[in-house]
Formats: structure tokens, C-alpha cells, sequence
């Protein structure tokens, strides 16, 4: 009799003492519901369109604190443009003409490698850079066109139309991508779909941007070699057996030589300004000197008679209207929205890292939708005045950076000059070499090849780095469409690999501390009596990893089982499942809970569950599982629920 009592009075306070658990633990089944998609969405679209409200603490009228608020955060030079000193101008116009005597011949330069006349790279430096220096949040960058866009352009567009044989309907083609490029890139800031430039990872942008600097430098044979006949191709094998080929037909020296001397001449001096900061000049000015000097030994010399390719006719004159030429309705609109969305992402990927490198050296914050809104402006009017794509470069904002810069003014001094350069100067550069753009194009190149950083890449993450390789070699040895599908392919399938194995450990107790932890990472922990804790490290437990999840679970429960039978060794009583790392569940998930509970059930083992996340205990709720599990076992810390499971079945908590 006495020991019957005894049995039931222990049972009668083992109910006792769970059902004593900390009021911290009811919080998980008390909680609130997460917003759902609909209040996601809405909360996303009102933030877009409702500008923060402002610090004063003035009574105006709300109407026109509203209207205020919202052309600053358009606008943001109306807020800096208020405290711009005379000093500042100054800097800023010292910064722009420096960056103006490196960015008209790159510009023509880089016109070439988009397959354009040499006057839309100047165009390009014009307009979108009036309109980013009152749209953008970035003081250094400079924009105007770039390499990388420009053989995205070309290689991709060509594939529809032959610019060789039908320009006209090239430079449509060319615009209406521009334009769709910038009302993507509207988009993306006005919804906050920032997100979708980070699909491209940091090793696969490493790796496309090597592969891209190779290409380039490749194209520049032809201007190098003075070649008339080349390759539409940008694969390396197509381009080697152009040049082979080509070979056998006459050339002339003069162009390589020409090319070769002042590719020396400004690699020369691109070292000397970066050994003596103080002549950073050198390095700026290097490419236009070798545009006046170059033209005036062809015009001196008429070499242009003697085989040496120039570019010859040079429209001047401020940037001609292009709206008639951009067709959205047109039979290639489908392509060109597929070129565009890669061009605005790329160009937005490549804007946003300059502009963040230079803004935490000088200690301020870039906002990115803001950014994208600028960028996106800036080619939506950029397409409207024959323009095409342009984005942020790193070489032109290094410049503009060391010149002093002190806001988007610089921007301004540039276009003006670039403006004056086209209205003024455009007929001196009939007798510009080919070869010497060529060269200006290949200096600019090693700055894309970061082998320190695939090294880097290579050192941390061996996955990360066969994007890398992927994107680099998809480039050279396809194309850019090739390229970028190869990276985002090997990404995505990281990430699935990733989601289909995810992480089980079985956790222990540190010595002395509530702290509970991996067995496998922290030797050290000691694992409780009687109790399996193990956690479950995806935040999404789904279709695509429930099944790895149970099965792992379930034969570490059986093969603990086996262990114990026949031995000294305590038999399992119980298992906690930590689910502090998963944040949602869907039914495959849920089904896998319930099996995991009718598995441990069969074996007369309890089960408990800590700190699921919002939105899976909410699902948890409506779902059978927590009915079948029963709500005095959800808990809110692994402590709690160890602590409960052996109160429940006359353990103690294991003092190490």
C-alpha cells in the first residue's frame, strides 16, 4: 500500500512539475499570427510610395511636409545642395574635368566595342549623368558607359540583327534595350526587389568579370592589328581562328605598333600615379594625351594612307532625339526584354559595389533603391537621347575619387565638358587610329581580373569557387548569355544541395551553463541522461528536405535504442527537437513531425519541441501536429524542454 502511494504521489508530482513550467514557454502557442502575403505586400508597396516622415518639429501643414519629403527622397540633391559650400565647387570641378579627360576617349573607346559610332559613347556621358547627379545618393561614382555592358550589348544584340549590315536597326534596337534596361531598373527601386541583383553571387560576378576582361581584350585585336575582316563571335576559339585566318591576309604594322606604344605609354603611366599619389593626374589624363598625340602623328605622317585604320567622320553636336527609334511593339521586343533584364542587372550589380566601396571610405551610407531609381532615370532618359546602357565605372570613380570629388557635381562638370567636346572638338578626331582606342580599351581591363579574390574564393568555399570557374568559363568558351547562365545555374543548385542535406546534430549541455550545443563542434558538451536533444539547421523545413530530416532523426533514435538494450546504459525516455532555426514549414514538413511523433510513440519514447519559429508554430497549430504531440510539450528554449523531460520521467539534470 505504502509503495503504491509512493508510486502515485511521484506521478501525482511529475504532473506537477510539468505542468509547473516557466510562463515563458506558453508564449510560443500564445503568439500572435505572422502577417500574411497580402500585408506583406501592401506593407511593401506603401513603404515604396510613402516617403519617411521628417524630424521637425514644426506644425507645417502635413500635405506639404509630405510633398517636401517626397522630392527629397527623389531628389536627393535638394537636401545635400543645401549645405554645398563654394569649396566644395571647387574640388568638384577639379574632380570633373579630370574625370572628363578620362572618360571622352574611353567613352569613344568603349562606343566601338558596343558596335556603335564613336559619338553615342560620348552621348552616353552626357545625359545620364546630369540625371544621376540630382537622382543619385553616391558622391564618387561616374557614370557613363562601360566595358562589361557594352560587350553585353553587342554580343547579345548582334545575334539579332548584323550591325555591319543593317545599323539603323541596330541602334533601334540598341535604344529600346536601354529603355527597357531602366524601367526595369525603376521597378526594382520602386518595389524593393533589390534582391533580384543579388542572384548573382560575389564569385560568379569574380568569375563573369574575368571572363568578360579576357573577351574584351580579344575584340581588341582587330582594332590592334588593323584587321578588316572579324569574328561576330566572342568565344576564344572563334576569335583565334579569326585572327589565324586573318593573318594571311595583308596587314600593317603601323597599327600595332601605334596600339602596343601607347598601351605602354598609359600602363606607364597608371604606375606612376599609383606609386606617387600626388601624380594621380598622370594616370587620368594618359588616355586623351594619347588620343591628341596619336591623331596628330597620323594627320602629321598621313599614315592613313599607308594602312592604318582610322576612325574617319565623327557626327558632332548635342545628343539627337531617339524616341522614334525605339520600338516596344516591334517584332524583337520579346528579345530585347530578355537583353535588357540582363543589362540592368548587371549594370545595377556592377553601380551599386563601386558605390558602396567608395562610400564606407569616406563613412557614409548608399541607398540602394535610391540607386536603382537614379540608374534606372538616367537610361530611361539616356535611351530617349540616343544613349545606351550606363552604369557606374570602377576606373572613372577611382579617378574621381582621388581627384577630390565632393558630390554628384562632378558628374555635372563632366557632362558639361563632354557636351563642349561634342559641339567643339568632334572633327579633330578624323584621323584617331583605331589601334589607339583599341589600347585605351585594353588598359582599362586588369582592373576586371581580381585573381587575389578567386584565390580568396578558392581558400573559403570550393562550391563558391566552381561558380567562379563556371561563369568564367561559360565567357570565354560560349558567350556572356552562357557565362551568366552557368553561374546562376551552379548557385542555384548550392542552394538546393544545401536545402536537400541540411544539418541534424545531436546537442549537449556546456558545463555549468543552460547553453546547449552541437556534440560534433563542441566536444565538450555532455550530452544529457535519458534525454536526445537534436536540432534541426534548415530555416525551411519542406518537401525537399522532410524526408532526409525524419529518416535521420528516426535512425539515430534506433540505433540509441539498440545501444541501450542489453546494457546498463539508460534508455532513451525522450527527444527534443530544437527548431529555433526553422522559421517556416510547409505539409511535407508537418507529415514529417507526425511521423517522427507515431515513430517515438511506438517506442515509448515522449517528444518535445523548442522554439519553432512564427510562422511554423502557427501552421504547427492548425495542423494535427500539436494536437497529437499535446500543447504541454512545445516549449520555447531546449533548456525548458529538457528540463521538463526529465522531471517527467524521475530524472535529474545532468550537472557538467
Amino acid at each position: 500500500m505504502e509503495a503504491a502511494a509512493a508510486v502515485e504521489s511521484s506521478a501525482t508530482v511529475s504532473a506537477f512539475e510539468v505542468s509547473k513550467r516557466p510562463d515563458t514557454a506558453k508564449l510560443v502557442l500564445n503568439s500572435p499570427g505572422p502577417p500574411g502575403l497580402r500585408e506583406e505586400l501592401a506593407a511593401v508597396v506603401g513603404k515604396a510610395f510613402r516617403p519617411r516622415a521628417s524630424g521637425g518639429g514644426g506644425r507645417a501643414a502635413p500635405r506639404c511636409a509630405w510633398v517636401l519629403t517626397a522630392l527629397q527622397c527623389v531628389f536627393p540633391v535638394l537636401q545635400w545642395g543645401r549645405s554645398y559650400t563654394l569649396k566644395s565647387f571647387r574640388s568638384d570641378v577639379m574632380a570633373g574635368l579630370t574625370l572628363a579627360s578620362l572618360g571622352i576617349p574611353q567613352s569613344i573607346g568603349y562606343a566601338n566595342l558596343a558596335k556603335l559610332d564613336p559619338q553615342y559613347g560620348l552621348y552616353t556621358s552626357v545625359v545620364p549623368p546630369l540625371i544621376y547627379a540630382v537622382m543619385g545618393t553616391s558622391r564618387e561614382i561616374a557614370i557613363g558607359p562601360v566595358a562589361v555592358v557594352s560587350l553585353l550589348l553587342s554580343s547579345m544584340i548582334q545575334n539579332i540583327v548584323d550591325p555591319a549590315a543593317d545599323p539603323a536597326t541596330y541602334r533601334s534596337l540598341v535604344f529600346t534595350v536601354t529603355f527597357l534596361a531602366g524601367v526595369f531598373q525603376v521597378s526594382f527601386g520602386l518595389f524593393r526587389l533589390g534582391f533580384l541583383v543579388d542572384f548573382l553571387s560575389h564569385a560568379a560576378i569574380v568569375g563573369f568579370m574575368a571572363g568578360a576582361a579576357i573577351v574584351i581584350g580579344l575584340q581588341q585585336l582587330k582594332g590592334l592589328l588593323g584587321l578588316s575582316h572579324f569574328t561576330n563571335s566572342t568565344d576564344i576559339v572563334s576569335v583565334i581562328k579569326a585572327v589565324c585566318s586573318a593573318l594571311h591576309d595583308p596587314w600593317h604594322p603601323g597599327n600595332f605598333f601605334i596600339g602596343c606604344s601607347f598601351l605602354i605609354f598609359i600602363l606607364a603611366m597608371r604606375f606612376i600615379g599609383r606609386r606617387y599619389k600626388k601624380l594621380f593626374w598622370l594616370s587620368a589624363i594618359a588616355p586623351l594625351i594619347s588620343v591628341i598625340l596619336s591623331t596628330a602623328a597620323v594627320y602629321a605622317t598621313r599614315a592613313d594612307k599607308h594602312g592604318v585604320k582610322i576612325i574617319q567622320k565623327v557626327h558632332a553636336g548635342v545628343n539627337p532625339s531617339s524616341v522614334k527609334q525605339i520600338h516596344l511593339n516591334g517584332p524583337h521586343t520579346a528579345e530585347c526584354a530578355k537583353i535588357a533584364i540582363v543589362c540592368a542587372v548587371i549594370a545595377l550589380t556592377e553601380a551599386i559595389a563601386v558605390g558602396r566601396s567608395f562610400a564606407s571610405i569616406r563613412g557614409y551610407k548608399l541607398d540602394g533603391n535610391k540607386e536603382m531609381l537614379a540608374m534606372g532615370f538616367s537610361n530611361v532618359a539616356g535611351s530617349l537621347s540616343s544613349c545606351y546602357v550606363a552604369t557606374g565605372s570602377f576606373s572613372r570613380t577611382a579617378v574621381n575619387f582621388s581627384a577630390g570629388a565632393r558630390s554628384t557635381m562632378s558628374n555635372i562638370i563632366m557632362s558639361i565638358t563632354v557636351f563642349i567636346t561634342l559641339e567643339l572638338f568632334m572633327k579633330f578626331l578624323y584621323y584617331t587610329p583605331m589601334a589607339v582606342l583599341a589600347s585605351i580599351i585594353l588598359s582599362a581591363l586588369p582592373g576586371l581580373i581580381d585573381i587575389k579574390e578567386a584565390c580568396n574564393i578558392w581558400k573559403v568555399d570550393k562550391m563558391d569557387f566552381l561558380t567562379c570557374l563556371g561563369a568564367f568559363v561559360g565567357v570565354l568558351f560560349g558567350s556572356v548569355e552562357i557565362g551568366l547562365a552557368v553561374a546562376i545555374a551552379i548557385s542555384f543548385a548550392k542552394i538546393i544541395i544545401h536545402s536537400l542535406r541540411p544539418q541534424v546534430e545531436i546537442l549537449g549541455r556546456l558545463q555549468g551553463t543552460n547553453i546547449f550545443c552541437s556534440i560534433r563542434q563542441y566536444p565538450v558538451a555532455c550530452r544529457t541522461p535519458t534525454v536526445l536533444t537534436i536540432r534541426i539547421d534548415t530555416s525551411f523545413m519542406c518537401f525537399i528536405n522532410a524526408t532526409f530530416i525524419k529518416e535521420r532523426i528516426i535512425n539515430w533514435v534506433r540505433e540509441e535504442v539498440e545501444a541501450s538494450d542489453g546494457k546498463a546504459r539508460e534508455r532513451i525516455q525522450a527527444v527534443v527537437l530544437d527548431m529555433s532555426s526553422v522559421v517556416n514549414i510547409d505539409t511535407s514538413g508537418l507529415t514529417a513531425l507526425e511521423e517522427i511523433h507515431k515513430e517515438l510513440a511506438s517506442l515509448g519514447i515522449q517528444m518535445a519541441i523548442a522554439g519553432p519559429g512564427w510562422n511554423a508554430v502557427q501552421k504547427m497549430k492548425v495542423s494535427p501536429v500539436v494536437d497529437r504531440v499535446g500543447e504541454d510539450w512545445i516549449f520555447l528554449t531546449v533548456g525548458e524542454a529538457v528540463e521538463a523531460c526529465l522531471s517527467a520521467h524521475k530524472g535529474t539534470a545532468l550537472e557538467c
